[in-house]
């Protein structure tokens, strides 16, 4: 593929570090906009320079050595240009100006963008993110090595059928956990993360091609899993005597009736916890995911919960509202809660999320929009998902159609439906 750049040289004078009248001469390289600066290593007079034709002025053989010398640059980084050109490579004012000062640049590859991208957001991504980023690394790493047979690969190396390759490879290869098969979604997610880190180098210019332009990750859209109210209701009749757990049933049920994530849960403290506009207790937070304000009004059940542990010396301790454990042994501790109460479903901490957002909300008749404000989400298509999966909101709408239609007859003269009367008119 070819490309046209925009490209000039120009020199002029830098004033700032002006001494004795004399200032420095720069040449100046442009290429689509952007610009490089490099000393010539020449000085002049400022009184001898046209400013307007970037270059000495006068007859004498001095000036007229000073211009012509000028025009040797000017001609040798034009050079440079074209030879770059010639290689159908990447060109930026950087690189211009890298191979008129004899710079070799080094071609990113792959596996040091990986680095570069995992050093740059480990400050930024929580962990439980960043690790799946080492993770995809690792399997891009067994790819170029088993298939590609080398190490490493150039940035300029990648294309659609790379791409396509490492998806027919992962459909093949054994995962690095047993527990955890590639299918067709972790495939995509690990080929997604690659997307996000080659467009870190599409923006720092290491990568002219996007590899992406003529492949689309396609995921298998699937139900998410939810309590039913029944199966709700069993975990909230449900007392423990083993404190872990009606710790961990406690917070769940709390999720239930709130909608918070699991890291939104866990970072609540009494500040959290303010009056409304109506008067009742909202809670009022950040989701960390997506950054997004959240206010949720209170339901009683969340209430009473939060009164449950006002004075727990443990909760007091921590500044916090809720006892509080990892997200890994809270998993743990909620698959032995699903045993006890006879729930068949990989009970999750996010679960309850999804509980809110169908059992708790939307089939309760609370409408679409405002479930996904409470939930914090950035477009209302993701909250359509949970719309999509609830088959009692589903069945109650249509039992009131049912009965609307009930209440019509047929009039014969114009064969439109009416009302029945009721009573007097």
């Amino acid at each position: 593929m070819t490309r046209t750049n925009t490209f000039g040289v120009i020199f002029y004078l830098k004033k700032q570090k002006e001494k004795d009248g004399k200032a420095p001469i720069y040449a100046r390289i442009t290429v689509d906009g952007r610009r490089a600066e490099v000393s010539i290593k020449k000085e002049i007079d400022i009184a001898n320079w046209s400013f307007g034709k970037g270059m000495a002025k006068g007859k004498g053989e001095e000036i007229r050595m000073l211009n012509t010398y000028l025009e040797q640059i000017r001609s040798r980084i034009v050079e440079c240009y074209q030879q770059l050109q010639l290689k159908k490579v990447l060109i930026t004012a950087d690189s211009v100006k890298n191979k008129f000062l004899g710079i070799e640049e080094k071609e990113h590859s792959l596996m040091n963008l990986f680095d570069y991208h995992n050093q740059e957001m480990k400050n930024l991504l929580e962990w439980g993110t960043l690790k799946n980023y080492y993770t995809t690394k690792r399997y891009f790493q067994m790819y170029i090595r088993e298939v590609l047979r080398t190490s490493d690969i150039f940035l300029s190396q990648l294309s659609y059928k790379f791409l396509v390759g490492y998806e027919k490879f992962m459909r093949e290869h054994k995962p690095l956990d047993p527990k955890k098969p590639c299918n067709q979604n972790t495939i995509m997610k690990h080929i997604e993360r690659l997307r996000k880190v080659v467009n870190l180098a599409i923006k720092n210019e290491w990568l002219e091609l996007d590899p992406f332009l003529k492949f689309s990750p396609t995921f298998i859209r699937k139900d998410r899993d939810f309590l039913t109210a029944e199966e709700l209701a069993a975990i909230e009749a449900k007392n423990f005597s083993i404190v872990r757990l009606q710790h961990a049933k406690d917070l769940f049920v709390f999720s239930c009736y709130t909608g918070l994530a699991y890291i939104d849960s866990y970072n609540l403290t009494p500040q959290n916890i303010a009056l409304g506009i109506d008067g009742e207790y909202w809670l009022t937070t950040c989701r960390k995911k997506t950054d997004q304000p959240v206010r949720i009004p209170l339901l009683p059940k969340a209430m009473e919960i939060i009164d449950k542990y006002k004075t727990h010396p443990t909760v007091m301790a921590k500044g916090k509202i809720l006892p509080v454990y990892s997200n890994q042994k809270l998993n743990s501790y909620l698959k032995e809660i699903a045993d006890l109460c006879g729930i068949e479903k990989n009970l999750t901490f996010h679960i309850a999320r999804h509980t809110f957002a169908t059992t708790v909300t939307l089939t309760n008749g609370v409408p679409i929009e405002t479930v996904s404000k409470l939930l914090g989400h950035t477009s209302i298509k993701t909250t359509q998902i949970y719309a999509k999966v609830i088959e009692k909101k589903v069945s109650d709408d249509m039992r009131m159609l049912r009965e609307k239609l009930s209440n019509c007859g047929i009039d014969k003269n114009n064969t439109t439906l009416k009302l029945k009367k009721s009573g007097s008119d």
